[in-house]
């Protein structure tokens, strides 16, 4: 059985409400005490404002803070998933408790930032292989309890998620090649498993072993800091038999030149794990009297 996640309305939801009650719980601990200086029954408004262009990612986060803390709060949203913001746009709206605003606030936008930056940057990086083949996939290297979060972050960039875990998918590195005695051998040990995994990928460093990868029957394989020349051999040596990825030492000033080698996926670990926090900023209108 397949074990990958899937990303659709509901189960994006459940996961924002998971990290959303880790992260609240981080923050209020027993209780938001500055909040406690606010009348209990008074109504505010509030709107978040992006301070830079970018890709929006997170609003389900975003949702999710306030809603745990006031579930009859409203939101309008002027910008979605995947949309592009500008500078000093209002992306949303909202009204509900002072107290929940204020307290879900950080919460809310630090979701709000963080995704957002991992889908824009995924987006320039989209951009630069555009008329290619080549698609830009995620990693592993993602920030600890918050990897769906990213890889959701990613596809809304534009994107393509690798595995999401070592549960999924079977990718064999150099250390399983030399432990199970060769690529042969791990590959066919592979093959007796692979139905419980999504896909099987093996890594190769030189064309030797490009060639025996293929020879036994590979059908997605990883090339690992080859230069450009080896790249485009490797992809002649192919044929088109297997689906090729090139991972390792890729920068945004030289992706154009990869994807024009004729690969199929270039993975990428900053996409996630260098990423920096797009400004957002909730602004708050006067609280008005309760009922």
């Amino acid at each position: 059985m397949k074990k990958s996640f899937v990303f659709n309305a509901e189960s994006v939801a459940a996961l924002a409400r998971a990290d959303v009650t880790r992260a609240l719980a981080e923050d209020l601990g027993a209780g938001d005490l500055t909040a406690a200086l606010i009348d209990p029954a008074a109504q505010a408004r509030a709107h978040v404002l992006a301070r830079e262009s970018a890709v929006l990612c997170g609003s389900v986060w975003f949702e999710a803070a306030l809603r745990q803390l006031d579930p009859q709060v409203t939101l309008v949203w002027h910008v979605r998933d995947g949309e592009r913001c500008a500078p000093n746009q209002v992306v949303v709206e909202m009204r509900g408790q002072a107290r929940a605003l204020l307290s879900g606030e950080r919460t809310a936008l630090n979701f709000l930032q963080l995704l957002s930056a991992v889908a824009t940057k995924t987006a320039v990086y989209v951009a630069q292989v555009e008329g290619t083949k080549a698609r830009i996939v995620d990693t592993r290297k993602t920030l600890p309890g918050l990897r769906l979060a990213q890889k959701y972050a990613v596809l809304s960039g534009g994107g393509t998620n690798h595995r999401v875990g070592l549960y999924d998918a079977i990718l064999i590195k150099e250390n399983h090649i030399a432990a199970a005695g060769g690529i042969r051998q791990v590959l066919a040990q592979a093959a007796k498993i692979a139905a419980e995994a999504d896909f099987v990928e093996i890594e190769v460093e030189t064309l030797a072993q490009l060639h025996e990868a293929l020879d036994a029957g590979a059908r997605m394989v990883l090339l690992d800091n080859m230069g450009l020349a080896m790249l485009h051999e490797a992809v002649r040596i192919n044929a088109g038999r297997a689906i090729l990825e090139i991972s390792g030492g890729v920068t945004l000033a030289g992706l154009r030149e990869l994807a024009e080698t004729g690969v199929d996926r270039i993975s990428i670990g900053t996409l996630t794990k260098d990423v920096q926090a797009i400004d957002f900023s909730m602004r708050f209108e006067a609280p008005q009297g309760g009922n």
